[in-house]
């Protein structure tokens, strides 16, 4: 091999490394939970297409970090310091030209899939500008709006692409729905473990504005919705009991472990609960949790 090429090859393994870091940290938060609720609803299920639909995804998320990331430096330098922002792989100048890029990319691609894959990345692209560009980041409401917004548009997209569809059935339309909903009034729970990074930016999330009232909010809203999801989708009998178990053990913890390590393993027990809310789903579907 000769040195040009040795060279390229350090340099786009190095790029390719950069884009990892960057979404590291969502492949539990984002892409595997979006992917499951895509291909429960989808009626449809094409390897090359799924391929297809996590790409969309993945760009996505991809212009999303890099956006949040470039504001986040002195949170990160805290909380995550492997980030490429704090930890000198990239200056805040490139990822601010990159995320732009990636916004341009990101409606490029969407064109493939027709108009509605345009206005959902375009959408998209206008709650990022929201949420990092317009502070709407700091604000307990705005951010909970935002990034259940944010979510919904990213199950939009990748279930649109996998069902091979111009729309959505009504089965895809009510889990998005409750999808975007549970997002809407349980996402304070990742602020736990970022609270002193919220605080060196001056964010006022639900955990810094009322520490004791946000626990006692979790605690309460984790089994009641596990509960409401579980009629509103048929479950059986042991399906629920296992279901409704997992959202108040979950929100026990939370109410009764406060350390940071703790609620770096209390977001994780959350993103499986979650994982299950975008399982649920199937029942209507296959009938698979009528037991």
């Amino acid at each position: 091999m000769s040195g040009l090429s040795a060279i390229t090859l350090r340099s786009g393994l190095h790029h390719l490394e950069t884009a990892w870091l960057f979404t590291r940290s969502d492949f539990k938060t984002v892409i595997l939970p979006v992917m499951v609720f895509a291909n429960v609803v989808s009626p449809r299920h094409n390897p090359l297409v799924l391929s297809c639909s996590l790409c969309w995804l993945w760009f996505h998320l991809f212009q999303d970090n890099v956006a949040n990331q470039s504001y986040s430096a002195p949170e990160d330098l805290l909380n995550k310091p492997w980030r490429p922002v704090p930890s000198g792989r990239i200056s805040v100048k490139d990822s601010c030209a990159l995320r732009w890029g990636l916004m341009v990319f990101c409606l490029g691609f969407s064109s493939l899939f027709g108009l509605k894959l345009i206005i959902t990345s375009a959408v998209f692209t206008v709650l990022v500008i929201l949420h990092d560009d317009f502070g709407l980041s700091g604000h307990p409401i705005g951010k909970n709006l935002l990034n259940a917004g944010g979510y919904a548009s990213f199950e939009l997209g990748s279930t649109l692409i996998l069902s091979e569809e111009s729309s959505l059935d009504n089965t895809s339309i009510t889990a998005l729905l409750c999808s975007a909903f549970v997002i809407f009034v349980t996402i304070n729970v990742q602020d736990f473990a970022d609270v002193n990074g919220d605080r060196i930016l001056g964010r006022r999330t639900l955990p810094i504005v009322a520490p004791e009232g946000s626990r006692i909010y979790i605690l309460c809203v984790l089994p009641s919705i596990s509960f409401a999801l579980a009629s509103f989708w048929s479950l059986g009998p042991l399906c629920s009991a296992l279901f409704i178990s997992m959202g108040f053990g979950v929100g026990l913890r939370y109410f009764l472990v406060r350390d940071e390590n703790g609620d770096h393993l209390n977001q994780w027990l959350y993103n499986i609960w979650l994982m299950g809310v975008h399982i649920l789903p199937a029942n209507a579907r296959f009938g698979v949790c009528a037991w």
